[in-house]
This record gives structure tokens, C-alpha cells and sequence, in this order.
């Protein structure tokens, strides 16, 4: 028998997550919710009109680090991160492997115009139709849990709902999920399979990548050098969670943060 890593073990769980939601929530119930028929703020411009491109996360735990804030609310860290200059906010949506839910995302919806991703293992497009619901302005597709077919099939169908896509990629094989439909491309620097991180899989994979598509640094980020040597590789957003949340004040982190950006970029 071979042994399941974490990543098919997530998505062994979600598929049967999905599954349940399906039998027991109907569709009209996330068509009917206010986030649903609202006009989605587009995550692309905003990173393309920052000037430091964060995508602040918002998460309560991880596979990897177990317990990182699991008393953090939405209703405070999210209008937060904006106020401290963030160019949208990522929000786990995954709640037996990183504590996070719809409920999440519901509640910071209406607190900030900040453009907001719904970070989640996507597999179905009932996913789709849940986040589009909760107020999500843009869509994780990780390439790593998706075939190329079932990869474009549900980046149309975000599309169709008017949400944005960010495709992350981890490895060169995977650049043929790339395609019209995509918005966003991400490297992630942690590897799903172990949770190992190399931040030099961001630059190695980064001239891969059409230089049409907003590219995105995820994972494992936490020096302002690191942020401005991506991005004068062609990085124009940087996905960071466990920098901030692991301290008492995210929001006073990401300002913080933000500002040895600035300041390292003057040097």
C-alpha cells in the first residue's frame, strides 16, 4: 500500500468534505447569499497598482506548524491587514487542516473593500459557487491537485462567475494548467507533498511563466530583502500568512513589515 502524503491526505479529506456539503447545502443557498450577486474588486489590478504587492493571510494553523493563532478573528485581522497596506487578503478556507471556514470570509466580507481570495483545496465547482457566496473576489486552483482538464474547466467556471483566478504552480511539468482563464500565476515555495521550503523554486520557475500573467511569490516568506529581489525577478505579489499571524498583532506586523520593504528598497 502506498503511503499517503499530506497533500493526498488533504484532498482525500476534502473530496469527502465536498461531498457532504453537496448532499446536505444547496446550491441556492450560496446563489442567494449577498456575497453572490456582488461585483468582485479585481486582486490583479490592485497587485499590478501596489507598490509592494502583500497578499496578507489570514490562517489559524497549518499541517506543517500546527497551532500559529487559533484564537485570531476575521472581524479584526482582515479590515487590519488593509489598513495597514495590504493589496488583498488571502483566507483559508480549510478547517480540519488549518482551522479556517466559510464563516471567515463571511464575516470580513463586509468590514473591507480589499480584494479577498478564497484560499481552498478546489476540486468541484460547488467550491466555486461557495466562494463566489462568501463574498471571494478572486480563486486559489492549485495545479499540484488538478489534471489540466479539470484545471481549466473550473478556471472558465470561476471566470463565468466573474471571479478572478491565481494558479499555483510548483514544478516547470505543471505550466500547461496556464491557459486564458488564468489571471494570477504563483509559485509556491513550500513543496505540498512534504512542507518543505526552498524560496529559490520562486525564481527558478519564474521565467517559465508568461510575462503576461501577474506573477505571485507564495509561501515561506519572511525578510523584505527576500520581497524586493523577487520582485526585480518579475514577482508582482507576495502570499504571506505565518509571518504575521504568529505574532499578537498581524495588522502592527504587516505595517511593519511593509515599511522595511520600503526602506530596504531605498537602500
Amino acid at each position: 500500500m502506498v503511503k499517503m502524503n499530506i497533500l493526498d491526505t488533504i484532498v482525500a479529506n476534502k473530496r469527502i468534505e465536498v461531498e457532504g456539503l453537496k448532499q446536505t447545502v444547496a446550491t441556492s443557498v450560496w446563489e442567494s447569499a449577498d456575497g453572490f450577486a456582488r461585483k468582485c474588486t479585481s486582486l490583479k489590478n490592485s497587485l499590478l497598482q501596489s507598490s509592494t504587492g502583500i497578499i496578507a493571510e489570514f490562517k489559524r494553523r497549518s499541517p506543517s506548524k500546527g497551532d500559529i493563532n487559533a484564537t485570531a478573528v476575521p472581524d479584526v485581522v482582515v479590515p487590519g491587514y488593509a489598513k495597514a497596506g495590504a493589496s488583498g487578503v488571502s483566507i483559508l478556507q480549510d478547517a480540519k487542516f488549518f482551522g479556517g471556514g466559510s464563516q471567515d470570509m463571511i464575516a470580513a466580507r463586509p468590514l473591507t473593500a480589499i480584494p479577498l481570495l478564497y484560499k481552498e483545496f478546489v476540486i468541484d465547482e460547488y467550491q466555486l459557487l461557495m466562494a463566489k457566496g462568501c463574498g471571494a473576489d478572486a480563486v486559489l486552483l492549485i495545479a499540484a491537485v488538478l489534471p489540466p482538464d479539470a484545471c481549466r474547466r473550473l478556471a472558465r467556471e470561476a471566470h463565468r462567475l466573474g471571479l478572478e483566478t491565481l494558479l499555483e504552480l510548483h514544478s516547470p511539468d505543471e505550466t500547461d494548467r496556464i491557459g486564458a482563464d488564468i489571471d494570477m500565476v504563483g509559485i509556491n515555495n513550500r513543496n505540498l507533498k512534504t512542507f518543505e521550503v526552498d524560496i529559490e523554486a520562486s525564481i527558478r520557475l519564474c521565467h517559465s511563466i508568461p510575462d503576461e500573467f501577474v506573477k505571485v511569490s507564495e509561501s515561506g516568506l519572511s525578510r523584505p530583502e527576500t520581497v524586493v529581489a523577487l520582485r526585480r525577478e518579475g514577482f508582482r505579489g507576495f502570499l504571506m500568512g505565518e509571518n504575521f499571524m504568529k505574532t499578537a498583532n498581524p495588522p502592527q506586523a504587516l505595517e511593519n513589515f511593509i515599511r522595511e520593504v520600503k526602506n530596504f528598497e531605498h537602500r
